[in-house]
This record gives structure tokens, sequence and C-alpha cells, in this order.
């Protein structure tokens, strides 16, 4: 071979290997850039998959942001938002205030034990009846239930007085009620279920329809905060106040003859 022959050969392997060392780093250098694409992609998409949980995190829940809705006030009230439900005859000279909570079990144990006997009273006319719905059990577990249960109190009161009151009954019973760990009352379908128990509910597509579409929401979160701002000193439920005085302090009158008594004296007062 030549001298020109194997220089030419040097030369040709040379530029082969200059040109595989340029497709070399063309290579690497598009890799890298893949590389930084998918990270920038990672980090873009982890970024905003924490801006959509803070989001998230930050936007109220149903009930907290229907306390800035309008008020549909049910019938049958009166008051600021129509948060003063009062019921009995007119006649009726002094008027008996109960605060109570859809998911109390001492309100249910009230109801069972006593109910009959207060339904009595306000239907011979001793006294007026003014209901406070509070809601603060929700606030222990998270819970949904009070809030929602008071909600379809006031689409039963929106259909009449009695309608309420013997769903109020429904709720509080042995067979409805549940314990106050379980959140049942969140449900819809079994609100809308106990009141099927109700003459004046059952069927009723009326009540039915404000139950599922949340129509009295806003009016059970003012309800609720009545309860919250009351100036009665009633920090529990049930309670009991006549003529601005709270009757059992704390203590539930959970039977017939503790509260014949502490009504009675109250109504002589």
């Amino acid at each position: 071979m030549s001298k020109r022959n194997s220089q030419a050969s040097k030369t040709a392997a040379r530029e082969r290997l200059r040109q595989e060392r340029e497709r070399q780093a063309k290579r690497s250098k598009a890799k890298r850039q893949i590389i930084v694409a998918c990270s920038v992609v990672a980090v873009l998409a982890a970024a905003g998959g924490i801006g959509y949980a803070v989001v998230q995190a930050n936007k109220p829940t149903h009930w907290e942001a229907v306390k800035s809705d309008k008020v549909v006030a049910p019938a049958n009230t009166t008051g600021t938002n129509g948060t003063t439900v009062v019921i009995g005859k007119a006649t009726a000279k002094k008027t008996l205030k109960i605060y109570e909570d859809p998911r109390c079990p001492v309100c249910a144990q009230f109801e069972q034990t006593v109910g009959s006997t207060f339904k009595k009273d306000l239907d011979a006319g001793k006294y007026k009846f003014q209901y406070v719905g509070a809601t603060f059990i929700d606030n222990k577990d998270n819970g949904e239930g009070s809030k929602n249960a008071l909600s379809a109190l006031g689409a039963a009161l929106n259909v009449s007085d009695e309608a309420f009151l013997e769903y109020k009954t429904a709720l509080y019973s042995t067979k409805w009620h549940p314990d106050e760990t379980s959140d049942k009352f969140k449900d819809d379908a079994y609100l809308i279920k106990v009141a099927n128990t109700v003459s004046a509910l059952k069927n009723n597509t009326k009540f039915q329809d404000a139950v599922k579409k949340g129509t009295y929401d806003a009016w059970a979160m003012a309800m609720s905060k009545t309860f919250d701002k009351n100036k009665d000193g009633v920090t529990g439920t049930p309670g009991f106040v006549m003529d601005g005085k709270q009757l059992n302090k704390g203590t539930p009158l959970l039977t017939v003859a503790d509260f014949n008594k502490v009504v009675g004296a109250a109504l002589k007062a």
C-alpha cells in the first residue's frame, strides 16, 4: 500500500470518527432536553396538583357556602330569616322555648318520655312552643346530619305546624333516631323514609323536592346561628326557657314528673 493510500485511509477514518462523535453528542443533547422537559412537566404537574389540593382544601364546604346564600324561610315562621318558630294557641299567655339538636341523644330521650305530655299541654293551650334548632353535634365529628335534618324540619314546617311537630317526633323516636356516633341524618333518602311515616309528609313531592334540593339549607344555618348567639345562656340541648329564664340549667327534664314540676312552677311565676 502506498503512503498516499495509507494517509487517505487514516483521514477517512478520522472523519468517520468525528461524525460519530457529533451524532453521539446530538443524541446526548436531545436526551438531556427530553429529561429536562419531562422534569419541568413533572414539576409543573406537581405544582398544579399541590395548587389544586390547596384550592380544594380552602374551598368552603356546602354548609359553609350556604351561610352566605339568600335564606328561603319556611311558611309558618316569623322574624329575621324566618328563625322565629312559635307554635300553639294564640290564647296561651306564656311561651316555652326549647333548644334542640336533631342528633342529640338526650333530646331524643326527652321526646320519647315527655313528648306526649308536652303535646297535650300545647294542645290544651297551657303555653306556646318556640323551637330553636342547633347543629353543634356536627362540629364534633365533621358531620352533616344535624344541619340536614334541621333543613328537612324546615321543609316540614313549610307544610304545616302539625307536620313539623309530627316529623320532629318521628326523627327522635326509638325506631328512627340514630346513635350519636352515626350520621344517618346526612342522607336525604333516610330523612324522606322517616317522613313517609308522617301522614302530611307521606309521598309529599313538594316536601321531598325541598329536602333533595336543600331549599331550606340556608335557613337551617341561620337557625343554627340563632342557637349559637342565644341570649338565654343555653349552651347545650335540650334547653328549656320561659320568661327569659332557664328552667333546667344544664339538667335535662327527662321524666314527666320533673317536667310538670319545673314548667308548672314557671307558669305560675
